[in-house]
């Protein structure tokens, strides 16, 4: 079995690492070819690669003009089984409501909303992510850099995911049905409770809270949005369940098997559009 990711990043490394024992070949893109990837701009060997898949992942968010993938290999898209992953902003805002794959489109993002349609038109397993936590990159990383902060917003709640759920999700919904799952975990959660709880693990004093007027305009349009994401689709269809359902479990396994990374060498921020 082959596999042909588009955007070898940070979840879908996780994919690719929770396949391959499993006799999967996975080979992915980048934009520049780094780490013996395939640069998104070579054509010959993706289409190659393309027409060897047994499966073709996309990883690779909108921007402004669109879906590059889309764009640039549709061609390539005919045959594998295909797989996208969204985002739960595509939901917008719901008033710290549930929304689930039935909630009608209506993020903020025009394009986001744009290509999961286009990639639910193809037939494709679409996975929808509320925000993104694991080894690395979690709260418990913001807090021990000093990046993290609160912000004074009661009822404001999100989901989230780890992502080693999201691997497992993704593994299990490539033999199942097409169509949009949410995968989360049980505990939607203000962010403010996740920011000291972490900060408790670590020993540390909870960081301040800061207005919301003083953050950059995407962290405000974080949190222009409040809604619970409801994962029984993806647990009656995949048989998935997330073996982090909560943030508590998450951070507390993140908290005894890694080291938070220091200021000097923390990984990149997680992507917007994944939340």
């Amino acid at each position: 079995m082959r596999l042909l990711i588009f955007g070898l990043g940070y979840a879908s490394r996780a994919i690719a690492a929770r396949l391959e024992p499993h006799g999967w070949r996975v080979v992915g893109t980048t934009r520049d070819g780094r780490d013996g990837s395939i640069a998104f701009a070579d054509h010959d060997r993706i289409r190659f690669e393309g027409r060897q898949a047994t499966a073709i992942l996309s990883s690779v968010p909108p921007d402004a003009d669109g879906d590059p993938v889309l764009a640039t290999y549709r061609d390539v898209l005919t045959g594998p089984t295909l797989a996208y992953l969204s985002s739960t902003g595509v939901y917008g805002d719901a008033d710290g409501g549930w929304v689930d794959e039935r909630t009608p489109i209506a993020g903020r993002r025009a394009n986001r909303n744009a290509a999961d349609a286009a990639w639910l038109a193809l037939g494709a397993r679409v996975f929808r992510l509320p925000g993104i936590y694991g080894p690395g990159r979690s709260p418990l990383d913001r807090v021990a850099a000093g990046e993290a902060h609160r912000v004074d917003r009661p009822g404001q709640v999100f989901s989230r995911i780890h992502v080693a759920d999201i691997a497992e999700g993704v593994a299990r919904g490539l033999s199942a049905p097409a169509g949009a799952y949410n995968l989360s975990d049980d505990c939607p959660a203000p962010q403010n409770d996740v920011v000291a709880y972490a900060a408790q693990l670590l020993g540390l004093a909870p960081p301040p809270f800061v207005p919301l007027e003083s953050l950059g305009p995407m962290a405000r349009a974080f949190y222009a949005e409040n809604r619970r994401v409801a994962n029984g689709r993806a647990k009656r269809v995949l048989g998935w369940r997330p073996a982090y359902p909560d943030y508590r479990f998450g951070l507390r396994a993140l908290s005894a098997t890694t080291s938070p990374a220091s200021a000097s060498n923390a990984p990149p921020p997680a992507s917007g559009d994944q939340r």
